[in-house]
């Protein structure tokens, strides 16, 4: 039995079965996927894979049973290899980090530029996605830490530090009636066709969660995790922008408003998520220290190995 045999089967199980995206993902061929795969199950003696002449459709009991140790070893591997790198003192090697589009657009840049010149022979790697999916990524071992701005509940796995608030505003045309209304309520904001993030009112995410204590329904004409397109069509008439403060540009948005409604929500905050189980190696820890001065190491150690049920606000 080989690692890269492992790799391969979890990977494909990760490209939701589909062989080409894993091969492609794993720089590889097809064919020699699948010819790996077919030696682990013959090593094995059991079949991971339910296939379909050459597709494979669905996987075996016994086969979720092989991937999810097979992921076990692999994280273990990772981790092995962290530690050597961290306990060599090394300032090399590569570092994935996952971001949501408005934190890669205007909180990341000055980080990043810091970060290139404390190690610039650290090979830095960008993923986006939305909230869910960078959760999914930091789980499977796909980036080393990921940033997010609306995340619900703590899986045992997964640990979540705070590294500052943001707050909903609702973006208009100047010329709105509600531009100069005194106070916006929840109410007001449900009257509206709304523009705002694809994870604004999935399940357990602060939107979501206000207007369901409010019993109220919403009614989203337009979803985009790009800040910036979310504007653009504010300013055809599409709609109302529920976007984060911090992504709205006065100046260059200067035909629009922007109306604080944070106290119609609970208190967004911006989080690192690391797996539990992980090894960070130093310059992760030199990052989270340039993203916020709080996440100092020794608070981060802290907050990671405390019990899930610890505040982690900063």
């Amino acid at each position: 039995m080989k690692l890269q045999q492992l790799r391969y089967a979890v990977e494909v199980f990760r490209h939701n079965l589909n062989v080409s995206e894993a091969a492609e993902a794993l720089f590889t061929s097809q064919p020699g996927v699948s010819k790996q795969i077919r030696l682990l199950e013959d090593e094995l003696g059991v079949q991971i894979f339910i296939r379909s002449g050459k597709r494979i459709v669905a996987v075996t009991q016994v086969g979720m049973a092989v991937l999810e140790t097979a992921e076990q070893v692999l994280r273990g591997v990772r981790n092995i290899k962290n530690i050597g790198g961290e306990f060599a003192k090394t300032e090399s090697g590569s570092f994935t980090l996952g971001a949501t589009h408005a934190l890669l657009r205007f909180r990341l840049p000055s980080v990043l530029a810091g970060f290139r010149a404390l190690f610039p022979d650290v090979r830095l790697v960008l993923k986006q996605g939305s909230p869910a999916e960078l959760m999914g990524m930091v789980f499977n071992g796909e980036v080393d830490l990921a940033l997010t701005m609306d995340v619900a509940g703590d899986g045992e796995d997964l640990r979540k530090l705070s590294f500052g608030e943001w707050r909903y505003v609702l973006v208009l045309p100047r010329g709105h009636e509600l531009a100069s209304k005194g106070e916006i309520s929840l109410a007001d904001v449900a009257a509206l066709p709304l523009l705002t993030y694809g994870f604004a009112f999935d399940g357990g995410a602060l939107a979501a969660r206000a207007f369901a204590r409010a019993r109220l329904s919403w009614h989203t004409v337009f979803e985009s995790d790009d800040g910036g397109v979310l504007l653009d069509y504010v300013r055809l008439g599409l709609g109302a922008g529920l976007i984060d403060g911090a992504g709205f540009d006065g100046e260059k948005y200067g035909d629009l408003v922007a109306l604080d409604v944070g106290h119609l929500f609970e208190l967004g905050e911006y989080k690192v998520v690391v797996r539990s189980d992980g090894v960070l190696r130093g310059f992760a820890y030199d990052f989270m220290g340039l993203l916020d001065g709080g996440l100092t190491r020794e608070r981060v150690n802290r907050l990671l190995f405390a019990p899930a049920v610890e505040d982690f606000s900063i």
